[in-house]
């Protein structure tokens, strides 16, 4: 009986040992750094381009809203609008109405960007951020600015994924897809 007694404590001290020791390198390791630290609700009161709304509230005093990781073919570049500039609009217009212009936001790092507008990952009502699908349909391509680069794996899988299966962008002839801007994707950059 003292034997069994006896092995018990030796347990119970060796658990509080291990469970000591658990906690003590948890609280030893610095936490993981998370840098989104914003996440809101907004309603999408217009459309500019394909990667770029206006919201209300505002944040921060502001109500244009950049997707973060992408760009979409410019609809009012100075040359004019580049091929699929519409089609990209259309895709974000007609998901964000699907999604009854409401969605969430959800920051990286760097908050604006130098031209004054909000930096964020959209989701739509379903879940789905849109940045991402924007690439999956061939509507965008990668364009990331570190240090806002929390979803370039995922984004530079959608994009191949586009790319392979010809969509969008990736389909188009060269003449119209030298006249995207180069994000470093091998298309655009002039013709």
């Amino acid at each position: 009986m003292m034997r069994w007694a006896l092995t018990r404590i030796v347990f119970l001290l060796l658990l509080a040992f291990l469970a000591g020791c658990g906690a003590r390198l948890v609280t030893d390791s610095p936490p993981e750094k998370t840098e989104v630290v914003q996440v809101g609700e907004y309603t999408v009161t217009r459309v500019t381009d394909g990667d770029t709304i206006e919201v209300r509230p505002e944040i921060d005093g502001v109500n244009d809203v950049r997707f973060i990781g992408v760009d979409t073919p410019e609809k009012y570049g100075p040359e004019g609008s580049q091929p699929l500039a519409d089609e990209a609009a259309a895709f974000t217009e007609r998901a964000l109405e699907e999604s009854g212009n409401r969605v969430t936001l959800r920051f990286d790092v760097e908050k604006v960007d130098r031209y004054g507008r909000v930096l964020a990952y959209v989701y739509l009502r379903d879940g789905y951020m849109h940045n991402q699908l924007l690439l999956e349909s061939g509507y965008a391509q990668v364009a990331t600015f570190p240090p806002n680069v929390r979803y370039l794996d995922e984004f530079r899988r959608a994009q191949s994924a586009a790319r392979e299966a010809g969509r969008g962008i990736w389909g188009l002839p060269a003449r119209d897809a030298c006249e995207l801007a180069d994000r470093g994707n091998g298309i655009g950059g002039g013709c």
